[in-house]
């Protein structure tokens, strides 16, 4: 039996989230605990996956994507950021509320309707957490970038990207002053103390969370 297309686009998207940011490819424990899955029910698909010629898989070994399933990958999350971005700048959504609305919405809008979409934005090239938005031809432009964990004291550089995974760190850091595009400064990385034009009080989670121009 063929997957459901829903299932199957969240399955892709996720395997190519996780190595977006990370070189280490997914497993499928990470993948059953992302997807809030049995482990049982997702070596099935991920079984699925490989006879469709989309991942490549040993058992108990890592999940790759084949050139088609990051193709497939790639538009979904094409799908996703737009909508993301869609909802933010033309609804009245805040950042922190648009990942749930775009994860239904992605599977159900048309491809003309996605293309007016971004025509209407200005072909938006970065969504409102500072992820790339493929574009339309499936190619991503993406800047160096230094996940705030791994920046040493007296690094400084502009906000690049910051992990939607936590709605509640989301509100956070933006009161606190931490935001796409935001230029910061790493005084201490034990404890973590940034600046920006003054010093800023980030709530815990902000290393893991946060991207800077490398």
């Amino acid at each position: 039996m063929k997957p459901n297309a829903s299932a199957l686009e969240d399955y892709l998207k996720t395997i190519y989230a996780h190595t977006e940011w990370q070189p280490e490819p997914i497993l499928p424990s990470v993948l059953a605990a992302r997807l809030g899955l049995s482990p049982s029910t997702v070596t099935e698909m991920v079984k699925k996956l490989a006879s469709a010629g989309l991942v490549t898989h040993k058992p108990y070994g890592a999940i790759t994507l084949t050139e088609e399933g990051n193709a497939r990958a790639v538009a979904v999350i094409r799908r996703h950021r737009l909508v993301e971005t869609w909802l933010v700048r033309a609804m009245g959504y805040t950042w922190d509320a648009v990942h749930d609305e775009a994860e239904v919405l992605e599977h159900a809008i048309s491809d003309r309707l996605l293309d007016a979409i971004s025509a209407s934005l200005g072909h938006p090239d970065r969504d409102p957490h500072g992820d790339p938005i493929p574009a339309a031809d499936g190619s991503v432009r993406r800047e160096p970038a230094l996940l705030l964990a791994d920046a040493r004291p007296g690094h400084r550089g502009r906000v690049l990207r910051i992990s939607d995974r936590d709605p509640a760190l989301l509100r956070a850091l933006e009161a606190s002053g931490v935001t796409v595009g935001a230029e910061l400064e790493v005084v201490s990385d034990d404890p973590l103390q940034l600046r920006a034009d003054r010093p800023l009080n980030v709530p815990d989670g902000t290393a893991d969370a946060v991207w800077l121009t490398a």
